[in-house]
């Protein structure tokens, strides 16, 4: 069992090359991926869509990649003559203004002002190495991702199963209940009949009444299915993928829990009903987590 929620971090460190991957997720409905990197790797997004992919099913990832080549190689210069021209220009209005200043405008001061000349270490693309270099940064970064998702999908499952030993322990205690409620009402209603009828109640009547009563609270196909849905919900928390699975599972245990809570009208099961429902929505809020 994953959590979506995660991060990793991968790093490669040989030959003059520096790159940094980080790996972060949260939970959503859908495969949402995001890839911050530099330009020299834009033709391998797809690619590295898909290794992503191989590790993680649903949820918002954010892939941020950082690269610093020190290896020593033939670079592309740019030179931005606009930005030139406006140091220039700024350098003139300054002379103008302060005629005293001496005019040291040189080639040499052009060079030093930031971005006027520039390396274009993207231009060329990522060569064999940087690539190596990138996926396996990423392969290292989806593994920690990875493992720090199954810690915490581990913890989920722990909180899990306690709200499902709750759930399964109020489903008995509204099987042991649910046959008393029809003789209980069948007592309630013979007294209230001899009362008014100074004891002369017709007990052939009394007992239809209540058997009409019986049939119309009968729960007994909602524990059954709750039974099967309890064992259900153990079979999937022992797979890597849950989410879905068991997003839809809660939707049919609300469903059996709230007809117990419309067709009772007894306190005792209705409180276990109300129990149930709460214990419910907190496996719901916890499975909006899970991959």
């Amino acid at each position: 069992m994953y959590s979506m929620t995660g991060y990793g971090k991968g790093e490669y460190r040989e030959q003059g090359i520096e790159l940094t991957v980080e790996v972060k997720s949260v939970n959503n409905r859908y495969f949402d991926l995001a890839v911050k990197s530099p330009r020299m790797f834009l033709a391998y997004e797809e690619q590295v869509r898909g290794k992503v992919r191989e590790s993680i099913s649903r949820g918002h990832i954010d892939v941020y990649v950082s690269c610093s080549d020190k290896r020593e190689r033939k670079r592309t210069m740019l030179t931005d003559l606009a930005l030139a021209r406006s140091y220039l220009e700024a350098a003139k209005e300054l002379k103008t203004e302060f005629p005293a200043l001496h005019d040291d405008v040189t080639l040499a001061f052009l060079l030093r002002q930031p971005e006027v000349v520039r390396a274009d270490d993207e231009a060329a693309g990522a060569d064999e190495a940087l690539t190596q270099a990138y996926m396996t940064a990423l392969g290292a970064a989806l593994n920690a991702h990875r493992a720090m998702r199954l810690a915490e999908g581990e913890r989920l499952k722990a909180d899990l199963l306690a709200h499902m030993a709750e759930i399964s322990a109020l489903r008995e205690k509204i099987a042991l209940r649910a046959p008393g409620v029809a003789e209980d009402y069948r007592k309630k209603l013979t007294e209230r009949i001899n009362e008014f009828l100074a004891g002369k109640a017709d007990e052939t009547r009394i007992l239809t009444e209540a058997a009409v009563y019986s049939d119309k609270c009968n729960i007994d196909e909602e524990l059954t299915r709750l039974s099967s849905h309890i064992a259900e919900f153990y079979a999937i928390a022992q797979s890597d993928t849950v989410g879905r699975k068991l997003d839809f599972l809660i939707q049919e245990f609300n469903r059996e829990c709230n007809t117990i809570c419309s067709k009772s009208n007894d306190l005792e099961i209705t409180a276990a009903a109300l129990a149930m429902k709460n214990e419910i929505e907190k496996i719901r809020e916890q499975v909006q987590n899970l991959e």
